[in-house]
């Protein structure tokens, strides 16, 4: 009965041995963070579920920084940043467009020619 008493004992030992190492390493978090490595599966609402609208206080400087980050290269900055940037900086036309220019429309015409080729194409169907 001696031998069984101090196995107990022993056990006994072992087993708060094994509590204190754990304790050691356990730590109390606080802040929650999702996993980055982990993909997120977000269930949306019912589709006739009525749901209060969240009211978010206005901070203007959240918002022009915001409405800065949407606005197009040309507009953020005065000059391209990257030399990929370069083409397509300047996207207003060199020549003001003019309809009545014929060097630069070539609008469709018709001629004596073209009609009659064109009533000879509609005949033979």
């Amino acid at each position: 009965m001696a031998t069984k008493e101090k196995d107990l004992v022993h056990q006994n030992a072992i087993h708060v041995e094994m509590i204190r190492k754990e304790q050691r390493q356990q730590r109390l978090h606080t802040e929650f963070s999702i996993n980055p490595h982990r993909r997120l599966h977000i269930i949306p609402d019912k589709p006739m579920s009525r749901k209060p609208k969240e009211v978010i206080s206005e901070n203007s400087d959240f918002i022009e920084a915001f409405h800065k980050a949407r606005q197009e290269p040309t507009k953020k900055y005065s000059m391209p940043l990257t030399e990929s940037q370069e083409i397509g900086w300047v996207s207003k036309p060199l020549i003001p467009t003019n309809r009545n220019d014929d060097r630069l429309n070539f609008y469709r015409r018709s001629s004596d020619i073209s009609k009659h080729q064109e009533s000879i194409l509609r005949s033979s169907k």
